[in-house]
């Protein structure tokens, strides 16, 4: 196990060797394998940097970052040419579905939000406008919303019915409309079309279930 000393050298090699990263502005402080990196840099893609190399270190525990960034003269960027680049970088990333993350920005900082179907849209997102030149920060509010398909929710209902020994199940028919499920056909009991309907709602993505089944008898 490495002494906070060791972790501290090591940190700060790490931090010499990434060529993105201008160590000479940045302390590393090493308390029970927690390391604070603090000083500034000249843009959020060399904060990032430079966390992610004392992440590479063997040992260390915990980051907290105390580094700032200030801006060289030449990279200051007002808010609105920050957001008219943010969102169109945004537009040329294919990952990212056109329309579905919205930007605001104040005082440098980018906030991401709306929804997305997949974690590697959302970091892709966020890695596309962290480069920017102006960017102090990035906070990302996406949220991911799983797409739905109308055989997905046949599918959860079809075996939570299955699961249940009913055998009509494939009676219970399913329509999609956006992410409203709609429920039709005919089941045996109640208790089938509690399960249907729990099952319908059990299915990712689903906001709403509109339940029209019947009982047979």
């Amino acid at each position: 196990m490495k002494t906070d000393s060791q972790l501290q050298k090591d940190v700060s090699a790490e931090l010499d060797w990434e060529p993105s990263v201008s160590a000479a502005h940045i302390g590393v402080e090493v308390e029970n394998g927690v390391v604070t990196l603090a000083g500034h840099v000249d843009s959020y893609s060399e904060k990032t940097s430079a966390e992610h190399a004392a992440q590479r270190v063997s040992g260390v525990h915990a980051i907290a970052t105390e580094l700032k960034v200030r801006l060289p003269g030449g990279s200051k960027r007002s808010d609105a040419q920050i957001a008219g680049w943010a969102q169109n970088v945004l537009g040329w990333t294919s990952s990212v579905p056109p329309g579905a993350v919205h930007v605001i920005v104040e005082n440098g900082w980018v906030t991401l939000s709306g929804c997305v179907n997949w974690q590697y849209q959302r970091r892709a997102a966020a890695e596309a406008v962290r480069h920017l030149t102006g960017v102090v920060g990035v906070s990302d509010k996406i949220e991911l919303k799983p797409a739905v398909t109308a055989s997905a929710v046949q599918s959860h209902i079809e075996a939570a019915l299955m699961r249940s020994s009913i055998s009509e199940a494939k009676k219970v028919t399913v329509t999609l409309r956006g992410t409203e499920v709609t429920l039709a056909g005919t089941v045996n009991s109640w208790e089938d079309r509690e399960i249907a309907t729990n099952s319908a709602w059990g299915t990712p993505g689903v906001s709403s279930v509109i339940d029209t089944l019947t009982l047979a008898h």
